[in-house]
């Protein structure tokens, strides 16, 4: 009997202390109830954020040495090629078309605006 409660007591011991090792973890994160923890909004530094229509936000990242652009989204990345256009910058991968005239920035996608009215966000 002794023995068995040595081996739970010690077993309790050694995860406890497994546990307060690592750095990361909180009794709160184990909670289901919580909440959702807010993320701060992070543009990378070689990017540039634009404002939009709808109040929407496009992030345009410039791949050094190439060209070539980054798209940056929350969800995903992906990359457009500079293609040849009639008037201002044109980038594509085929289906998606990122077109720079002026100041002003449109993405379509699959053939529909997505991003319309864009302006360098303030900044």
């Amino acid at each position: 009997m002794k023995f068995i409660h040595f081996v739970r007591t010690g077993l309790v011991t050694v995860l406890a202390a497994s546990l307060a090792g690592c750095g990361g973890f909180s009794v709160g994160k184990l909670n289901p109830w919580s909440g959702p923890v807010e993320r701060v909004r992070t543009t990378p530094a070689d990017a540039t954020e634009y404002a939009c229509e709808g109040a929407k936000r496009l992030v345009v990242r410039n791949l050094a040495g190439s060209n070539a652009v980054m798209i940056v989204f929350r969800e995903r990345e992906f990359r457009l090629d500079q293609a040849t256009s009639a008037s201002g910058t044109r980038y594509t991968n085929g289906s998606t078309n990122l077109q720079l005239q002026g100041d002003q920035v449109s993405l379509e996608e699959e053939g529909a605006v997505t991003y319309s009215n864009c302006r360098k966000a303030a900044g």
